[in-house]
């Protein structure tokens, strides 16, 4: 049997019927937010339902896999409400988890800022600015260099096309301060590549420990901001650098955990994109490869951990072990031939999934699950971050994903 309650105007629904709230009525076609019980720190904020499971199960990796979901039978009530898309889990083992209750996105085109104009920095720019007038307003950028800085935003402000001026969104130079008055806050920012021709085997990881350095002042400065909008992580390694930013932004001056700042569901990975990307350009060049173009997946971190799986209907193990191998080692190949291997992520990973991101469409990013930031199919809904759910992973791909995950809690 389920309960309803009513607070701050919103419609509540749990099991329990003894939370401290107003009786509530739903109202048909109207929101509601389900109750569910979770780790302060390492549970899931929020999200959209899309299996009644979830809902009995709301935190791991089987939120995506239909068939390893407990039963869970709904009344018509909130049968209606998961059917609409108007049924929202939320965490309230979390600090402040109310105000997810008033955290609807805000209508019309978003203004978006990215810290560090470098090579990555100035593609992603780019790509923003040529494809981004449908859901951008404006861009701010922001650097150490305050050359860097000028030099952009005279390139940007020169790109028009003829006779209609306002196609594309301005681009302006923010002052640092200034860089969390925005909706959409974009990390770029990175210390310490390797140099091409180094001998480092994992690139992304050798950034770590220096970017997480950059992470954590800025995750400090959106906490202060009470930032209330989202967070993109793009500099590697992507995965453990948003699980920095979020868990940065909850402690206080002391160092400790209060849960008053991002929650979860603010903050997104963006280096899956890059790496779906690359699996595709392999398929595409080699007929054993090519059932990934129509039925493939990627899963996990932007590194090592990820998996391609080469279809979720016919899964086939040899193949989609070759097929991640091809994946996890393009970046190197592309250091080989003498070039840092940054366009493609700046556009696949960065620009083209931020929008993506922006217009509620389908993307491939790292959201939270299972206590870390795992790369998945995903999108923003009116509702909520929605993951896709698939009827059957079979084992060996999903033990795969867990080992991601297990990967993923060891470096942070």
């Amino acid at each position: 049997m389920f309960y309803y309650y009513e607070k701050d105007q919103k419609i509540l629904a749990s099991e329990r019927n003894d939370l401290p709230y107003a009786q509530g009525k739903p109202i048909p076609g109207a929101p509601i937010y389900y109750l569910v019980e979770g780790d302060p720190v390492l549970g899931r904020g929020s999200f959209k339902v899309n299996h009644p499971g979830q809902l009995k199960a709301p935190h791991g990796l089987e939120v995506r896999d239909a068939s390893r979901l407990p039963e869970f039978p709904l009344d018509a009530t909130l049968s209606a409400a998961l059917e609409a898309g108007q049924l929202t889990a939320v965490n309230t083992g979390r600090v402040g988890w109310e105000c997810v209750l008033s955290a609807a996105p805000s209508a019309g085109k978003k203004r978006l800022n990215i810290l560090a104009i470098g090579d990555v920095g100035s593609t992603l720019l780019t790509g923003l600015k040529l494809l981004g007038g449908d859901v951008l307003s404006s861009i701010g950028i922001c650097d150490v260099s305050d050359q860097v800085t000028a030099r952009w935003e005279f390139e940007m402000g020169q790109i028009n096309l003829p006779w209609d001026y306002n196609a594309f969104p301005d681009v302006e130079v923010v002052p640092v301060e200034k860089l969390f008055d925005c909706d959409v806050f974009v990390f770029v920012a990175s210390r310490g590549i390797p140099p091409v021709g180094s001998k480092v085997k994992d690139v992304r990881m050798a950034q770590f420990e220096t970017n997480a350095a950059i992470v954590k002042q800025y995750a400090k400065m959106a906490r202060a901001a009470n930032f209330q909008g989202r967070g993109c992580a793009v500099s590697d390694p992507v995965d453990p650098l948003a699980k920095t930013a979020y868990l940065e932004s909850n402690k206080d001056e002391n160092g400790n955990w209060d849960g008053r700042g991002l929650r979860p569901e603010q903050v997104q990975g963006f280096g899956l994109g890059v790496m779906n990307a690359r699996a595709a350009y392999y398929a595409k060049r080699d007929e054993k490869l090519s059932s990934f173009l129509t039925e493939g997946r990627s899963f996990g971190p932007h590194g090592k951990g990820l998996w391609i799986a080469n279809s979720i209907d016919c899964y086939d193990e040899a193949i989609s072990r070759e097929l991640t191998q091809k994946t996890v080692t393009a970046n190197l190949w592309m250091r080989e031939l003498g070039f840092k291997p940054y366009v493609a992520p700046a556009l696949s990973s960065g620009a083209l999934s931020i929008l993506l991101t922006l217009r509620g469409e389908w993307h491939c990013g790292s959201v939270f699950l299972d206590g870390v930031f795992m790369g998945v199919k995903n999108r923003y809904t009116p509702a909520g971050v929605e993951t896709e759910l698939l009827p059957r992973i079979p084992d060996q791909l999903f033990g795969h994903i867990q080992e991601a995950a297990e990967e993923l809690k060891r470096v942070l």
